[in-house]
């Protein structure tokens, strides 16, 4: 039977690296090598921030080249960039490259356009706490679920997806060892789209699709036991 789920609660420490953009030229040139934990920061930080407005703009780039250079359409270029429709962050890097430097090909004055404020490249550091919930079996999680922290959230249906195995959250890679029976519900989980909603919306569908699902399986299961 496999290790019972251990419930992990974070939170962001966000770090400057000491570089700043000025200009779109400026932002594709620190882009190029900066520390990677900044693309991770300025595309999902975020999300651990309380906010109680609905963000116009997902990652920081869209909203910095919105608001601070004033370029409308590079700015919904970025903002509809999905970091888990790539294999890692250095593709999302060089998409986003990719993208400010044909605006720069196509729009020449833009270049050296300076910045109503500069863009301030941060990183992050997670620290991890361990809450002592301890999961025994995936039907446990219709009880737990609606208790989870955005901070447990974050750690396990976001961060996860950086740890073996790559792009899968830690919902899913446990129920994977519990075997076929819960492969729908890993179907179902691998459906949600982690990025577009904020930590409270993931919650409640996550929180839904177990209610959703786990009723079910113990009624087939119980149907198998009576025969």
């Amino acid at each position: 039977m496999p290790e019972p789920f251990a419930v992990k609660d974070c939170t962001l420490i966000t770090i400057s690296t000491g570089r700043h953009a000025r200009n779109l030229r400026e932002l594709s040139m620190h882009l190029q090598d900066v520390h990677i934990g900044a693309v991770y920061q300025h595309f999902w930080g975020g999300r651990m921030q309380a906010s109680f407005d609905e963000p116009e703009f997902q990652n920081d780039f869209a909203g910095w080249v919105r608001h601070a250079i004033h370029d409308d359409e590079l700015s919904e270029r970025l903002g509809i960039l999905d970091p888990t429709n790539f294999p890692d962050l250095e593709a999302l890097r060089t998409e986003i490259l990719n993208l400010i430097d044909e605006r720069l090909s196509t729009v020449q004055h833009i270049s050296w356009a300076q910045a109503d404020q500069p863009f301030s490249f941060n990183r992050s550091q997670i620290v991890i706490y361990d809450t002592r919930v301890r999961i025994a079996r995936p039907e446990d999680f219709c009880r737990h679920a609606s208790e989870f922290a955005t901070g447990t959230v974050f750690y396990h249906f976001i961060d996860a997806r950086r740890r073996p195995p790559i792009g899968e959250d830690d919902f899913r890679a446990w129920l994977s060892e519990w075997g076929a029976s819960y492969y729908g519900l890993r179907v179902r989980l691998a459906e949600i789209d982690p990025y577009f909603k904020s930590l409270t919306e993931l919650k409640e569908r996550l929180v839904e699709v177990f209610n959703e699902y786990l009723p079910a399986v113990n009624k087939r299961k119980n149907a198998r036991h009576t025969r």
